[in-house]
């Protein structure tokens, strides 16, 4: 055998197969990545703000808030300060709540062995693997997209819009008929 060859010999690398369609001018659901052997998204919120821009807009809120009602306390009006207070307890607790939300995600990964569907809901995470032979993908009208095998499910497409849910289902189809 020759040696320069047996030397240059490498483990084959699983290479990306073609996707069958480009993504759509515009649209915000993005190709899937080819990664480990797996077609993969990745879906989370839309977080516009990062948490120091929340603390820092709430701390400007509640300090013009408590300077509002320290003035209309000094001119007689006792009352505004209470309320004052409710609202900033009101808008706080609505901050909070939507912070624990601000890591939600959904990952779903469709190989020849195995769909992988991950997600963070509010701190919890959760896992499903189904089989990509004996799994069924759909969707109701507008609603999230469903894979079921035999007593497990799981729904995915939460940080998408309605529309682009039934897309979803298609593309996961396609990426099981691909691998």
């Amino acid at each position: 055998m020759d040696e320069s060859v047996a030397l240059s010999a490498t483990p084959p690398t699983l290479a990306a197969p073609d996707w069958p369609h480009p993504p759509t001018p515009g649209s915000l659901l993005l190709r899937p990545v080819w990664k480990d052997g797996a077609w993969q998204w990745r879906f989370q919120r839309n977080c516009a703000l990062r948490p120091g821009q929340v603390l820092g807009m709430f701390a400007g809120f509640a300090l013009t808030s408590i300077v509002v009602a320290v003035i209309f306390w000094f001119r007689g009006v006792h009352l505004v300060m209470p309320f004052t207070g409710l609202e900033l307890a009101a808008v706080g607790a609505a901050l909070l709540v939507d912070a624990r939300h601000a890591g939600d995600y959904e990952r779903i990964a469709i190989s020849a062995e195995a769909i992988e569907v991950e997600w963070m809901r509010g701190g919890r995470e959760g896992r499903a693997v189904f089989d990509p032979r004996r799994t069924r993908i759909e969707t109701q009208g507008r609603g999230l997209v469903q894979l079921s095998q035999q007593e497990q499910r799981a729904l995915i497409g939460r940080h998408l819009r309605p529309d682009r849910r039934p897309s979803l289902a298609r593309d996961l189809r396609r990426a099981v008929l691909l691998t």
